[in-house]
């Protein structure tokens, strides 16, 4: 038989191995997924859409409807301004970041992560060829290292990637740091590429800023957002991107040439989220209390050290206290009944372990007694 295409050889999948759903009476701390039901009035809206017939062709880049609200929800809550002209919605964030990462290079083309990243940009660049290149964070608080940045751009960077709130840390990135990596950018003329998917959820004293919002950064940064967290539509698939016109039409040729556009149906049923602001502010009211309950029942733990989690709904927790590596803990940890993620599988992430304090809060209690009993020998 034929054989399969070289890209493939090597390509990570991520966190995938860690993230196969485990029997009912293993406890999931895994899926970077909001432990609530959609709300509603989404659900009757996408059903009422399917009813309606709203099953046909439509505008590839999304309803001018869906994409107005998009540009006046960016305005309110990210003192982002654009144009509705300049909104491509996408079946789901990752897609967005795909088309992002095709914009801003060509293959040969290095892009900057900051390590560790979220587990599936690296594959993504790969596979399109771009050069991913891991600049590690300051590990004491997972904050950007400025001189690390400068010192590894070359002549063939051509994009730094930022996600604030980040997973897996949770760090959420100072105001000072986010104009500091524009300038950065501006004085080698980059591209930014900004993941906000974590926007909403900021837990800590300073506000989540795009890079977009900085002087310098409106004409090099691409925005990347979704339905996916805030409102626990991660099936639904629904995000969208936003930047530079230039940017903006190119994606929209990524689209129109692979996707389409995202179900019609779900259109209007996104218009309608964005205006669950109710909804958004209950779900944060409860990470925000299942953060406090997972962070204080790890640190009670002997061995383990946790960072306050800034944003997002992450614990990036240091195991090294306990003399295993993180692999190790992880696979004896599912051992003791709980699925958690080694955080080596991704550059920078080794000895620590993310969890996700989504899930229901049972579940976190739960996780902490099989954690604990495991580790003391019981």
């Amino acid at each position: 038989m034929p054989s399969v295409s070289e890209r493939y050889e090597g390509l990570g999948v991520g966190f995938a191995p860690y993230l196969q759903p485990p029997g009912p009476e293993i406890v999931r701390w895994t899926v970077g997924e909001p432990g609530f039901d959609t709300p509603t009035e989404i659900i009757e809206t996408a059903v009422q859409g399917l009813k309606n017939g709203q099953t046909k062709y439509t505008r590839g880049a999304g309803s001018k409807e869906l994409c107005q609200s998009v540009a006046d929800y960016l305005a309110k809550h990210h003192g982002i301004e654009v144009s509705w002209e300049d909104v491509v919605v996408t079946p789901g964030a990752k897609q967005a970041l795909l088309y992002s990462f095709l914009i801003t290079t060509m293959p040969g083309d290095e892009a900057i992560l900051l390590a560790p990243s979220w587990a599936s940009y690296e594959p993504m660049l790969e596979f399109i060829g771009a050069v991913p290149v891991h600049v590690p964070v300051n590990m004491g608080n997972f904050h950007p290292n400025m001189d690390a940045i400068r010192n590894a751009i070359t002549d063939k960077t051509r994009m730094i990637l930022i996600n604030s709130p980040c997973n897996p840390t949770g760090a959420v990135f100072t105001p000072e740091e986010v104009e500091e990596i524009v300038e950065i950018a501006v004085e080698n003329d980059l591209w930014i590429v900004s993941d906000e998917i974590y926007g909403r959820m900021v837990w800590v004293d300073w506000p989540h800023v795009s890079p977009f919002t900085v002087p310098g950064g409106s004409e090099r940064t691409i925005v990347i957002n979704g339905w996916s967290k805030s409102w626990a539509m991660t099936g639904m698939r629904v995000g969208f991107l936003t930047g530079p016109t230039e940017a903006v039409r190119a994606a929209m040729k990524s689209q129109a040439n692979s996707a389409s556009h995202i179900p019609t149906f779900m259109m209007e049923a996104a218009r309608v989220a964005l205006q669950c602001d109710e909804s958004v502010e209950l779900f944060n009211q409860e990470y925000l209390k299942r953060r406090e309950i997972m962070v204080d029942g790890l640190a009670s733990i002997p061995g383990l050290r946790v960072p306050e989690p800034e944003g997002a709904f992450y614990v990036f927790a240091d195991i090294t206290g306990t003399g295993m590596t993180d692999i190790e803990f992880a696979d004896r940890a599912l051992e003791a009944g709980v699925q958690l993620i080694p955080a080596s599988l991704v550059n920078g992430g080794e000895g620590f372990i993310r969890i996700s304090y989504a899930t229901e809060e049972s579940e976190i209690h739960e996780g902490l007694r099989r954690i604990r009993s495991w580790l003391d020998g019981e």
